[in-house]
């Protein structure tokens, strides 16, 4: 070992740096690759994915291969150095040449490629997953003996080895994802993507359109304003009743009396013979799943009922879709008869506005998880009837009770940051 010229020994040191800079790198790399891409990238045949996808699937072996060789080439290199130091300056120089690698060995082998790698991971795990499976496959009587006797420590804590990590993301953790794709996804598909996971929270009482504003047939009422209504109805399909909603007959879609109607001959009996079967949803049913149902049963219009069987308000498939995608029309007859735009820059509000819907059409924050409507929000900040005049701020926005009854709040004024459009969600179109 001592014939062996010092540019012989410098230049295999350096060799052995750049070796552990490789573990080092790779072993950071491996670990930082997205799970989610790693999985795609491999289902499309990626070869460094699916290499890479491989070794990931025991990370007992590619760690213990990647500290085997990380130890072995730096136990190496310290004797290098050492054996170096002796021959040019003695003992004397061993205990400090092994500090200085140390120190080179912490920037050039640890630091720089370990940082490089979780910058980049891919770039770094991909091409060392070439050299890592064939280098496993070498040494692994050494790893597998080595794991052995690791793993079995482990399973003195209860702890696993044989089984990778491969949980779902949770909705709260798949909605971080699409926050943070940035410019990867559209604003806008963001805002969808999300809505689609919020289905879950939403229950059809948060958009349906409540029973005091259904507009639907009653057939109490004269044959002549029944065909006026119908003739100048905004809607396709329409409940039909006999004096209150809760004595549903169906529910009539416009074209199956259309001809009736034009010819002005139309009875009660057509009402009743064209009605389809009412579709009924019970109460708090996440969206999520009633969207499920309207698919499953072919409808398109449903009437919320209580637990006592009492109608409480009509969604409709086209209501749902809104919550993901938005509104799907700016008619300015659709403009909601509960907000009153003031030329100050304020919005008068009626008490019975919908919370869910002055969001999403005014794209402001009021909250959602408690009252459904202006009233409801006022008197739960307030705990009591507001008089006229009285002031409160509800989630930053400052909010005036302009006129109030021994019921209930009936108009309220607020200050958005911004003025926006707004928009009503319709009853059942097309």
């Amino acid at each position: 070992m001592s014939e062996i010229p010092l540019s012989a020994l410098a230049l295999a040191l350096l060799f052995l740096i750049l070796l552990s800079a490789f573990f080092s790198g790779t072993e950071t790399g491996m670990m930082a690759l997205n799970r989610y891409r790693l999985r795609h990238l491999a289902r499309h045949k990626h070869r460094g994915a699916v290499r890479a996808s491989k070794l990931l699937d025991r990370p007992d072996r590619l760690i213990g291969l990647i500290l085997l060789g990380n130890n072995l080439v730096n136990n190496l290199a310290a004797a290098l150095v050492s054996l170096m130091a002796l021959k040019l300056f003695g003992e004397a120089a061993v205990a400090i040449a092994v500090v200085i690698l140390t120190v080179v060995m912490l920037i050039f082998a640890e630091t720089a490629p370990k940082t490089l790698a979780a910058l980049h991971p891919e770039k770094v795990a991909f091409p060392a997953a070439y050299v890592l499976g064939p280098l496993l496959r070498v040494l692994y009587p050494i790893v597998a003996a080595i794991n052995w006797v690791a793993n079995g420590m482990l399973k003195l804590f209860q702890v696993r080895t044989d089984m990778v990590d491969r949980e779902s993301l949770s909705s709260d953790e798949l909605r971080t994802v699409v926050n943070e794709a940035g410019a990867m996804i559209s604003r806008r598909y963001q805002k969808m993507l999300v809505s689609i996971l919020d289905l879950e929270k939403v229950v059809v009482d948060d958009i349906m359109v409540p029973r005091n504003e259904i507009n639907g047939v009653d057939l109490e009422d004269p044959i002549d304003e029944i065909i006026e209504q119908l003739m100048h109805s905004q809607h396709t399909r329409l409940p039909v009743y006999r004096g209150d909603i809760n004595s549903i007959v169906g529910v009539l879609h416009l074209r199956r009396v259309l001809k009736n109607v034009n010819r002005g001959k139309l009875e009660e009996s057509d009402l009743i013979h064209n009605a389809q079967e009412p579709y009924f949803v019970p109460g708090g049913t996440p969206l999520s799943t009633q969207l499920r149902n309207f698919q499953r049963q072919g409808e398109r219009i449903g009437l919320v009922v209580d637990e006592y069987g009492d109608i409480q308000g009509l969604v409709t498939i086209e209501d749902l879709l809104e919550e993901i995608v938005g509104e799907f029309t700016t008619d300015p007859a659709d403009q909601s008869p509960d907000v009153h735009p003031q030329p100050d820059g304020t919005y008068l509000l009626d008490g019975a506005a919908n919370v869910r819907e002055l969001n999403r059409s005014m794209h402001w924050e009021l909250p959602t998880t408690g009252p459904r409507t202006i009233n409801g929000l006022v008197l739960e900040h307030l705990e009591t009837i507001p008089e006229p005049g009285t002031s409160l701020l509800i989630a930053g926005y400052p909010v005036e009770i302009v006129h109030a009854t021994s019921s209930g709040v009936k108009t309220a004024r607020i200050k958005p940051a911004q003025r926006r459009g707004v928009k009503r969600r319709s009853q059942a179109k097309g």
